[in-house]
């Protein structure tokens, strides 16, 4: 069976993958970067803010099961999408609120929905990238919350759809 692949960013990865992971239809997700220059980033290249690469997440989907359009209003119901300077407590380039689309589908969904935030009165801080290199990050930021038994501290949903 083909799979699906979605890009996001909003913040620190963890927070991002703790809920894509309860998606039904998600098969998989992946902490890593994406955007910047330097390839096969690590961590702390990343932390310092220099390498342009963004905290961001591999969500791997069947969309006979679950549509991309509802990946992308998960997304935006998770994070702040109007702060433009990273998320919460975390501040920094790495941080930033961006989606990384796969085709012109992805998009045209994404534009939507953001044009439908606007609407609504937001201000919306996300950018919208053609895929890049995506960059699995390290072992250790894998399932971080499932492993850890703990509760994303900088993200929950807030239902804005």
């Amino acid at each position: 069976m083909e799979f699906s692949k979605a890009y996001f960013a909003a913040g620190c990865f963890w927070g991002v993958e703790y809920f894509f992971q309860k998606v039904n239809g998600v098969r998989s997700v992946i902490s890593g970067y994406m955007g910047g220059f330097i390839e096969n980033p690590t961590y702390e290249i990343v932390c310092s803010g220099f390498s342009g690469h963004i905290e961001t997440v591999e969500v791997v989907f069947d969309d006979s099961i679950v549509d991309y359009k509802t990946l992308v209003k998960l997304f935006f119901e998770i994070h702040d999408f109007t702060q433009t300077n990273g998320q919460g407590p975390d501040i920094g380039s790495q941080y930033l609120s961006a989606i990384f689309y796969c085709d012109g589908n992805q998009k045209k969904i994404s534009e939507n929905l953001i044009n439908e935030l606007k609407n609504k009165g937001y201000t919306v801080a996300t950018n919208l990238y053609s895929v890049v290199t995506f960059y699995k990050a390290e072992e250790y930021h894998q399932n971080y919350y499932d492993r850890h038994n703990k509760m994303p501290y900088c993200h929950s949903i807030k239902k804005i759809f």
